[in-house]
């Protein structure tokens, strides 16, 4: 994975962030949709939970690591966090998941690592790190 890219999508995110009003950052359609700041807060969690993915693979094979994420946006209660205290959790979380994803040696990205909640399924470091751009990608489409 070319790091750069995570960090440009970071640096950009980061400015277009700030044209965005705190009653947008609020807004909710609908009661059982996430807000902007929710989608954050979720990408926060995505960050958490893929920082340990990217560490623990590297040295135990297969490991299950999931995470609820309806239950962890609800249990985190994101709507109520201050918009700039989000964005600052957001931000630092990704810049640490580059400086750990350029640090995995090129041997650790093919072990492999279980991400789901029910029957086991494995997919390679490599696939995961790749995963986790596309996710954030798709998720900051509707921030």
């Amino acid at each position: 994975m070319n790091y750069q890219i995570l960090k440009n999508i970071i640096d950009t995110e980061l400015q277009r962030f700030q044209n965005i009003s705190e009653e947008e950052w609020n807004h909710k359609s609908t009661p059982e949709k996430w807000s902007k700041k929710e989608i954050i807060g979720h990408l926060c969690d995505s960050a958490l939970t893929n920082i340990r993915r990217f560490v623990v693979t590297q040295y135990k094979e297969n490991e299950n690591i999931v995470y609820d994420q309806n239950f962890w946006v609800k249990a985190q209660n994101y709507q109520n966090v201050p918009t700039t205290d989000l964005i600052d959790l957001w931000k630092s979380l990704n810049y640490q998941i580059v400086h750990v994803v350029e640090n995995i040696p090129d041997e650790a990205l093919q072990r492999t690592c279980d991400t789901t909640k029910t029957t086991p399924q494995v997919f390679t470091l490599e696939f995961i790190i790749n995963d986790y751009v596309d996710h954030l990608q798709h998720h900051l489409k509707a921030v």
